[in-house]
């Protein structure tokens, strides 16, 4: 019993030497800032309510940008300022409607497609469903589409869910994500891809050259929710039809008369504008300067764009509110770190994280020989990890962390490691003082789709936050329901008082978090793998 006493005695007074590079001190100020005097919902009302969509090169993004550089400033952050890179096209929409006109009038949930022209007035004509998802199926309607608007997608029959579409994670669930994953290396399926990518621009040249007026897809959600993404950004890229995507219930609709042989029509009205003044996007960067100008920096990222279908709130006007308020919380408590903390705005994230790969080129490391093909749009997202060497630039040894928020407005609940287990103690400690927050799971597991991966693909420490999913995916993401009203207020608070945490303990650690050595071209993972080729 006396050695049991004697070594639970020795855990207690290990606690807090083992804690010690988390300042208790400074957390109870960034905590108080950030529960009691938060400003986080007010960012993202603003954003949301006022700014809206934020479609990259959009009147919205640009208001956006020059809307957050003026309240970094007025928070008392240094080095604002916006660093540009080649994008494309300026586009938004002025007026969408879309009726079906027969066999009766019936207003339709519809939405522009991003980056296809107006209609110059309204545009009346049968539809024809000829579901095309492929090469080969060009050569089936030809000759069959001239003055109709063609419905490309398939109808099935509705996708109604088995779970309730609103949940936060159990300590089960968090558990199951802490698994390595080995990484997969296949060239031959990523050169497949990139093919495929120009499907969509000879798709628009097929139906302009068979006469077709328009096209419609149906939304990948019942529920009366649309999306609109688009991709054919680039100047010269742009469709020449104009695309609609219909409500899915809409678009069964029609499917159905159309089947019985009801020949439905439709008129669709919409007025874009176009705005080529300038191609260039923007991040938007700023700081809170460190002590110690040879220590480096830590950043903190989100991006700032989103799609046109509501108000870009929870993707990803709460990611940026949350990184603009970490930044507030640090400059109202007078901090004073020891490594400079960066903060990014993110332009092009919905296109292919083009704003931080701009970064990534523009301060950290490139890839290629040099001699490879310019690639613009989503052939430079899913070709640039397969580019060999990486060349890092001087300020690759600088950066020492970088934390980027992109799941919606959920709480945050632990980090991912990325398959990088010497961080994996370091991240218990700094978000050790959170476990009551519910902030304290730290999982080996990757992931991806935002802003951290092409870090993380130069061997740099990029990590992104676990964020209990809400309703994020099911009903909010990139939909016509991303509104301010799907925030949670408490999550938020919380999740910019622990990021502002988590970035003091980076900034002051005494060494940069541990990185993975650059990485080399992999071998094949399965060099005996043969797949069909797809059109």
């Amino acid at each position: 019993m006396r050695s049991m006493l004697l070594a639970a005695a020795a855990m207690i007074v290990a606690v807090p030497a083992h804690a010690q590079s988390v300042d208790r001190t400074i957390v109870n100020r960034i905590i108080d800032e950030g529960i009691n005097h938060s400003q986080v919902m007010p960012t993202a009302q603003h954003l949301s309510d006022v700014i809206g969509s934020r479609v990259t090169n959009s009147p919205g993004m640009r208001q956006a940008e020059e809307w957050t550089q003026a309240k970094f400033k007025a928070w008392g952050l240094s080095n604002v300022h916006k660093e540009g890179f080649d994008f494309g096209r300026g586009w938004s929409v002025e007026r969408a409607s879309v009726r079906m006109v027969a066999p009766r009038p019936l207003q339709l949930t519809a939405i522009p497609i991003a980056w296809t022209p107006g209609t110059n007035g309204p545009l009346t004509a049968p539809v024809i469903v000829a579901p095309i998802t492929k090469l080969s199926d060009f050569a089936k309607w030809k000759g069959k589409l001239s003055g109709k608007i063609v419905m490309l997608t398939l109808p099935g029959t509705g996708n109604e869910p088995s779970t309730a579409p609103f949940k936060r994670y159990t300590g089960e669930e968090l558990a199951r994500f802490d698994q390595f994953q080995q990484p997969n290396y296949d060239p031959e399926t990523a050169d497949r891809r990139l093919k495929r990518l120009d499907f969509a621009q000879k798709l628009d040249a097929f139906l302009k050259a068979e006469g077709a007026l328009a096209w419609v897809q149906k939304s990948r959600l019942d529920g009366m929710l649309v999306h609109g993404e688009g991709y054919l950004f680039g100047k010269g890229d742009t469709p020449s039809l104009p695309g609609i995507e219909l409500a899915a219930e809409d678009y069964r609709r029609l499917a159905r008369l159309f089947k019985a042989g009801m020949n439905p029509s439709l008129e669709i009205d919409t007025k874009i504008r176009f705005d080529d003044s300038d191609t260039k996007a923007y991040n938007i960067i700023a700081e809170i300067p460190g002590t110690d100008p040879n220590a480096g920096y830590v950043m903190a990222g989100a991006h700032l764009d989103s799609w046109h279908a509501a108000d870009g709130a929870a993707d990803n006007g709460a990611g940026t509110a949350m990184i603009m308020e970490a930044a507030r919380i640090i400059a109202a408590t007078g901090i004073k770190p020891k490594r400079t903390i960066r903060f990014a705005l993110w332009a092009g994230e919905e296109q292919g994280l083009l704003g931080s790969l701009a970064y990534i080129e523009q301060h950290l490391a490139t890839r290629g020989t040099g001699t490879d093909p310019k690639a613009t749009g989503l052939k430079r997202f899913y070709g640039w990890n397969d580019r060999w060497p990486i060349t890092t630039k001087p300020e690759y040894d600088q950066l020492a962390a970088y934390f980027n928020i992109d799941n919606g407005s959920g709480k945050l609940r632990g980090i991912y490691a990325e398959n990088n287990p010497a961080v994996v103690p370091i991240f218990r400690e700094w978000l050790s003082p959170f476990a009551p927050m519910g902030a304290s799971a730290v999982v080996i597991q990757k992931t991806g789709g935002t802003d951290h991966v092409f870090l993380q693909a130069i061997g740099l420490q990029g990590f992104q936050f676990i964020q209990d999913p809400l309703d994020y995916f099911p009903r909010i993401h990139h939909t016509s329901a991303d509104t301010y009203d799907h925030l949670k207020g408490d999550d938020m608070r919380q999740g910019s008082t622990v990021l502002a945490s988590v970035l003091v303990s980076a900034a002051n650690a005494d060494k940069p978090l541990p990185k993975p050595p650059l990485p080399t071209k992999p071998a094949v993972t399965d060099p005996f793998a043969i797949t069909a080729d797809e059109d």
